[in-house]
């Protein structure tokens, strides 16, 4: 498979030359590669060829795009999630020779990649299913990349991935993550904390809009002075520079302009999927995605809103004293939606045998990618020091962060609620974290009424099997 022949030839190949595609391939080709692309849209192949960089050439027709690669030939596809990834499968089977490696860098499903991987490893071919984070600047400069599948095609990929990747203390974003479809879950997994993170954020604004009244300008400001500390993170970032933004000739922010309706591709709600099937609680990602679907129903609120008022005075105290308080909550659901995304991996990793290295995944997840942030060295450095951490609760360092920061997390849930502001994220958090460390939940009386009414059984404290009660035939 290790053949280098044809060294006059592209050492990679790029079908889709949309935003990410095409940056991908430059990005590529700035390091020294030659590399070809392919598309069906004639105007984005001239879009390539008329970059005049030696090192790329696009195709419009496929037989020539594959003729033109090296053995073995390298084929990465970026191309939508679904029945569109399979059909460019098959046609390219038509024109690859067995051994060759076809890597699918879109948000597939991590279900359509276990598929894929097993179906071309009988066939003969090298298949990779591999996230990439960091948007269209991220591939231009240096994504996060999360491949898995095939490991000895990535030892013939990592030499390419591992030179276009962001770095961080000299290190590479990429690595190898694991067996079968293990590098599309970590993916999909990161995105779900990416939209935790998110909900978090705009309920952050939201509070200090509408509770602490605050000026754009003074939000701006909050989310600036947050960026240069133990929140600083990508998220953070590129929110202080929404709250900046003004169209040329305006003198108001453009977001302001935005209608307050999210959209979403599928994959936190894959994440959430995922996660009930594995029996492993992740609310923060859950309803993030469950606000992003009420923020589409805005005829329904606008109604609601006339028949609900909020009459609620706001009664917060000093600005820059609530602020640090702020801090302290969105620190605590911060590690919080981290950690439950990294418990969810962790039982995945034994669910699905992916051979998972925790500390590798948040190791590239520290530069590069959406969900990059500071903290993300904690985390680094917790599954360095264990790698069998079952949850990151649980570590030293991170507990007493936590605890230091709970008094502003109850202080900051309590007093939106009274005013009657919405902090699903943040009130979930709390709410995980003080049943995470209940050493005795409730959920004994939801078994006795599940026995009752349907016969279901329940175990006994002390005695090994299950039991059923007549409930009905009892004393009063």
């Amino acid at each position: 498979m290790m053949n280098t022949k044809n060294n006059n030839q592209s050492a990679f190949g790029m079908i889709g030359l949309g935003t990410m595609g095409s940056n991908l391939l430059q990005n590529i080709a700035d390091h020294g590669y030659y590399c070809s692309g392919y598309d069906l849209d004639s105007k984005k192949v001239d879009t390539i060829n008329h970059l005049n960089n030696k090192n790329i050439h696009a195709y419009s027709d496929l037989k020539e795009f594959v003729k033109n690669l090296k053995s073995p030939k390298i084929v990465m596809l970026l191309v939508p999630a679904g029945k569109i990834v399979d059909s460019v499968i098959e046609e390219l089977l038509q024109v690859l020779d067995k051994g060759d490696i076809i890597i699918d860098g879109g948000n597939s499903h991590f279900t359509d990649t276990e598929r894929r991987f097993v179906d071309l490893e009988k066939k003969g071919y090298h298949f990779v299913g591999m996230g990439v984070s960091g948007g269209e600047e991220g591939a231009r400069k240096g994504p996060s990349m999360m491949p898995g599948g095939d490991k000895e095609a990535y030892k013939y990929l990592k030499p390419i991935l591992e030179k276009i990747a962001a770095h961080v203390n000299g290190e590479p974003t990429v690595a190898y993550m694991g067996e079968r479809s293990a590098g599309h879950f970590v993916k999909m997994v990161h995105n779900g904390i990416e939209y935790a993170l998110m909900q978090l954020i705009s309920e952050t604004y939201e509070v200090l809009k509408k509770g602490l009244q605050m000026k754009d300008e003074e939000i701006h400001a909050v989310f600036e002075k947050w960026n240069e500390g133990r929140l600083q993170s990508y998220l953070i970032e590129i929110t202080r520079d929404i709250f900046a933004f003004k169209n040329k000739g305006e003198d108001h922010l453009f977001f302001n302009d935005i209608k307050d309706e999210a959209k979403a591709k599928g994959t936190g709600k894959w994440t959430s999927q995922a996660a009930m099937d594995l029996t492993v609680p992740v609310p923060i990602i859950d309803i993030a995605v469950s606000m992003r679907d009420l923020s589409k129903y805005k005829d329904l609120r606008i109604e609601a809103s006339k028949l609900y008022p909020n009459k609620t005075e706001q009664n917060y105290s000093d600005k820059s004293d609530y602020v640090a308080k702020i801090e302290e909550a969105f620190y605590f659901s911060m590690v919080s939606a981290y950690s439950q995304g990294m418990h969810l991996l962790y039982n995945a990793n034994i669910e699905f045998n992916y051979d998972l290295n925790l500390a590798t995944i948040a190791k590239i997840w520290r530069g590069g990618c959406i969900i990059r942030s500071e903290f993300l060295e904690d985390i680094y450095a917790a599954y360095q020091k264990n790698s069998e951490l079952k949850h990151l609760f649980l570590d030293d360092s991170i507990q007493k962060s936590l605890s230091k920061s709970l008094p502003g997390i109850r202080t900051f849930v309590s007093d939106a609620a009274l005013n009657g502001i919405s902090t699903p994220a943040y009130s979930v958090a709390l709410s995980y974290f003080d049943n995470f460390r209940n050493e005795e939940m409730p959920a004994n009386l939801i078994q006795a009424q599940r026995d009752f009414f349907g016969s279901h059984t329940y175990e006994l404290k002390g005695k090994e099997g299950t039991f059923h009660t007549e409930w009905e035939g009892g004393s009063n």
